[in-house]
């Protein structure tokens, strides 16, 4: 076993983006992660599709059968704000890790460099404290109507980090209801365990609590706190959020520890940061009467087989 480090400080940002504008996002972006590491986190975990928006309430202008020229012209706006790796926004992440030494994990919409490419992505991005980008990992499977918007991930971008604290990656919001890829995760020796969400229901917190309990590891979760009124105006089917209520998104951010006790509990209905103390010991204490890949695994019964090859579109004869 590596001797890793027996605490960190981690911190985890509950914000709204500036809704459908990358850049600006990325000001605010850098501006967050100074404030994190200015509590000294060495860890710094952003929600899911933070760059350029999580676009809860619209819907593009799509029903079952047919789509409008107005929602159109808003999914171009989406597309354009996305990010493309590598890029601009990429180099901007990097070097605010590399200045303040720190693994930055953040969701971002990603695009593919090729113009002609108009498939989106919801994806998690980790940058090392030397600013590179160690990984990524693309959502294997959108949720309802996100399935209009993104495309889905493969296993090729299971990713997980290898750091002075342990091994770090997850999943993203309803990624975590899928049982083989939760085990696919815990395959991997994940000790601090990240569930960037958009879900802020009460009951996402049981889910979080579970997976600190099946997989003995800590449990970043964290969500945006949004409201309507941050959604821009000249958005082409902004009436659509008519309806809407004022608070979009609660936010709902926690930490919590391997045996499913909160070691920060869940905020709600502002933005924050929220700066945990992460003792790793706990995870081989917690480990003593349960290891999910280890005494509890019972391979010789069960075993699961995951196809982490890169699917392209089309195979190309070499």
């Amino acid at each position: 076993m590596k001797n890793y480090q027996k605490s960190v400080r981690a911190a985890v940002v509950q914000a709204a983006p500036v809704i459908m504008d990358r850049d600006a996002t990325v000001k605010k972006t850098l501006l967050l992660i100074n404030e994190a590491a200015n509590k000294d986190a060495k860890i710094i975990l952003f929600p899911e599709a933070f760059i350029p928006a999580y676009p809860r309430g619209l819907t593009f202008g799509a029903v079952v059968g047919s789509r409008s020229g107005k929602g159109r012209k808003d999914w171009l706006r989406y597309w354009k704000n996305a990010v493309s790796i590598p890029g601009e926004t990429i180099n901007a992440l990097g070097k605010a890790a590399r200045e303040n030494e720190v693994y930055l994990v953040i969701g971002v919409i990603e695009k593919e460099p090729n113009f002609a490419s108009g498939t989106l992505y919801c994806s998690t991005l980790y940058f090392g404290p030397n600013g590179k980008l160690l990984g990524k990992h693309r959502k294997l499977k959108p949720t309802a109507s996100e399935r209009l918007i993104w495309g889905e991930g493969d296993g090729s971008t299971l990713t997980t980090v290898d750091t002075p604290y342990g091994t770090m990656g997850g999943l993203i919001c309803w990624e975590n209801y899928m049982p083989l890829a939760r085990m696919a995760m815990y395959n991997k020796g994940v000790s601090i365990y990240l569930a960037p969400t958009a879900d802020s229901r009460d009951v996402w917190q049981s889910t979080i609590r579970h997976i600190a309990l099946e997989g003995r590891c800590f449990v970043l979760s964290c969500n945006q706190f949004v409201t309507k009124e941050m959604y821009p105006t000249d958005l082409a089917c902004y009436d659509e959020l008519k309806s809407s209520p004022d608070v979009m998104c609660r936010g709902g951010s926690a930490v919590v520890g391997p045996l499913g006790e909160y070691v920060k509990e869940p905020v709600y209905d502002c933005e924050d940061i929220i700066i945990a103390d992460l003792n790793l010991n706990e995870v081989i204490e917690s480990r003593f009467d349960f290891d999910v890949m280890g005494h509890y695994s019972r391979s010789d019964v069960f075993q699961l087989s995951v196809n982490e090859n890169k699917l392209d579109p089309v195979n190309r004869k070499k």
